[in-house]
């Protein structure tokens, strides 16, 4: 009721205006009275608001007809309507054509290329500029600045910032915010930082620009400290600000927090706001909360593409493929159409449960029925499929037919595929493109020489770690964390530094044994180290994500489910492992490592036990 009661003003308005506009045809083009001139303006004005461009092309012919083409302030108008309406070409004929313009000429114009994807003629107008000897502004340098943002232009960008401490506008807010918001889109975060802290007065938007900048550069706990600055000196928070901090949230997997920050937004009221609650289904299906996520997504009534992609997300994410593909087909059953990215979720729902004919189906869907053309990401969750149910011939097939060239993304896929299948041939194959394209990954390495160590070639094993070790290239440890108490408790194999390391070590014994008589076994075959059975064993039965669990049953009650966070890939003996401790305890346990969570409960796994 309250959109239709506002489109009858509108209409109201505009209708009287438009009869005004008829009178104003019949009129002599001498007859520039003063009244005639203040018409015009208020449709420009409000053709502009509207963004309808038909009536003010008509507008536009009237004002030549009375001979109003070179008043500079009727030109800043046109200029102001066209560029609103998303006629930049339009605009800049009327700007090229002025005989004189005025500051509000350049800063119209240069402001219209910036905001409608022109940032290189935006650059090249504001020297033209310079050269004309224009006195310019900081809405001006601002404006520039916008630009640079958008092309990532570095260069530009400290060529303006010297350029604004000369003229002495740099501590001005609106430029000071443009500058930390273009460094921290060009990965200069230390110099947003600078600019920041050195910013006299800072505006709302300043605020919320460095904390996105932090977050961009996924400096997820800066941004944490300055939300809580923020809110300790009372700044009002905005929904940028809220969506922003969230999504530091997500990326630390910190539920603590991200509860902290969902408990403002129900006293700021900004809950409701699309794109807020879009990041809140992303940050709890981040946490492991894909529950708390599906509650914040059933609350909305208003739905756009990115919420429902988030959610989509969410339960791919969590191995819940089936609840992933019923709601693709609920979304289209709102009239609202798939695009690239929720193919991509849809794709990795299928991934992960090695679900190839559902996957080929979505595949072919996306071309045929919504005329997509499948981008990298896209062949990438293909190759993924194919190879997680073990059709690695069917994914080299993919790669070498796809017209792209082929990521280190995907070549890795391929490598853990042959790892886990046995495949000698063709994870060598994949190896030498990884080497090439990542040459200071350790990990591509590490997966050749576990493929070689699976199937037994010791001597090759050998000369893939003694290639590794000359090429100085570090491989990344294995490393798992968990949250109590709103302090974060990480671990590494053979951990040795926590405060508590002795009572965990001997508690993890003692859980050992229980799941013992539950018929554990180690499994020595995921330990590739060419060692004793004993010393496997050993290496196995301290991994950090077994010494996160016994941390958590210590300090957790009992009812609270146990989340650990892990930075590779679960091994299987681990994975057995949690299985019988979630049967033997009584408590769900929620791992997330790189490619997915596993939820276990009762003995099972989310994931089938395929991952």
């Amino acid at each position: 009721m309250k959109t239709l009661r506002r489109y009858r003003r509108l209409y109201g308005s505009f209708s009287l205006h438009y009869r005004h506009f008829s009178v104003l045809a019949n009129v002599k083009p001498l007859s520039t009275s003063a009244t005639h001139v203040s018409s015009l303006h208020e449709m420009l004005q409000l053709f502009a608001r509207t963004t309808v461009p038909m009536e003010g092309k008509a507008c536009h012919a009237q004002i030549i007809h009375v001979g109003l083409q070179t008043d500079v302030l009727t030109s800043n108008m046109l200029i102001n309507m066209y560029a609103k309406c998303g006629l930049v070409d339009c605009a800049r004929k009327v700007f090229d054509k002025m005989p004189e313009r005025s500051l509000v000429s350049w800063n119209t114009m240069i402001g219209s290329l910036a905001q409608n994807g022109e940032e290189q003629e935006a650059l090249t107008l504001f020297i033209g500029m310079q050269r004309e000897g224009t006195t310019c502004s900081e809405f001006t340098v601002s404006s520039v600045l916008c630009a640079c943002a958008a092309k990532c232009a570095m260069f530009e960008c400290k060529q303006l910032h010297a350029f604004a401490i000369k003229a002495a506008m740099d501590l001005n807010v609106f430029v000071g915010t443009a500058l930390l918001d273009v460094y921290a889109k060009c990965n200069l975060i230390k110099d947003a930082s600078w600019v920041f802290e050195c910013m006299p007065e800072k505006s709302a938007v300043t605020w919320s620009s460095m904390v996105a900048g932090y977050v961009q550069n996924e400096l997820y706990e800066e941004a944490l400290v300055l939300f809580r600055k923020a809110q300790m000196m009372g700044l009002e928070q905005n929904q940028f600000t809220i969506s922003s901090t969230i999504c530091a949230c997500a990326g630390l997997a910190a539920l603590i927090e991200g509860n902290q920050v969902h408990a403002v937004l129900r006293k700021t009221g900004l809950g409701s706001n699309i794109y807020v609650a879009s990041s809140l289904i992303d940050m709890y299906a981040k946490c492991g909360c894909i529950g708390e996520a599906y509650i914040v997504f059933h609350s909305m009534e208003e739905r756009s593409i990115v919420f429902w992609n988030a959610m989509i997300s969410g339960f791919a994410r969590h191995a819940h493929s089936l609840e992933a593909m019923i709601l693709f087909e609920k979304m289209q059953q709102t009239s609202m159409y798939p695009n690239e990215v929720t193919y991509i979720a849809v794709l990795s729902a299928c991934s992960h449960m090695g679900l190839v004919e559902k996957g080929q189906k979505y595949f072919n869907l996306m071309i045929r029925e919504h005329s997509l053309s499948p981008n990298v990401l896209h062949y990438s969750c293909m190759v993924d499929i194919f190879g997680r149910a073990g059709q690695i011939h069917e994914a080299y097939e993919m790669i070498k037919n796809m017209p792209f060239h082929a990521t280190a993304s995907i070549w890795g896929s391929l490598l853990s595929s042959c790892r886990v299948y046995g495949n000698l041939e063709l994870a060598e194959v994949a190896a030498k493109q990884l080497f090439e394209l990542e040459p200071n990954n350790a990990g591509n390495h590490i997966l050749l020489s576990n493929v070689y160590a699976a199937n037994k070639k010791w001597e090759e094993v050998a000369k893939s770690r003694k290639l590794l070790k000359e090429s100085e290239v570090k491989k990344e440890r294995g490393k798992s964390w968990i949250e109590i108490k709103d302090k974060v408790h990480s671990f590494m194999v053979g951990e040795r530094n926590h405060p508590k390391i002795a009572e965990i070590y001997s508690k993890l014994d003692h859980l050992v044994e229980e799941l013992e008589k539950l018929d554990y076994k180690a499994e020595t075959a995921h330990d590739l180290h060419y060692v004793e059975e004993g010393r496997k064993q050993e290496l196995l039965r301290h991994h950090s994500e077994k010494l996160a669990l016994t941390f958590g049953l210590m300090c957790l009650p009992s009812n609270a489910p146990i989340r650990i966070m892990k930075n590779l890939r679960i091994c299987g003996d681990c994975h057995s492992f949690m299985k019988l401790a979630s049967s033997f305890t009584g408590r769900e346990i929620i791992v997330r490592d790189t490619n997915r969570f596993h939820h276990f409960r009762n003995g099972c796994c989310s994931c089938g036990d395929f991952w």
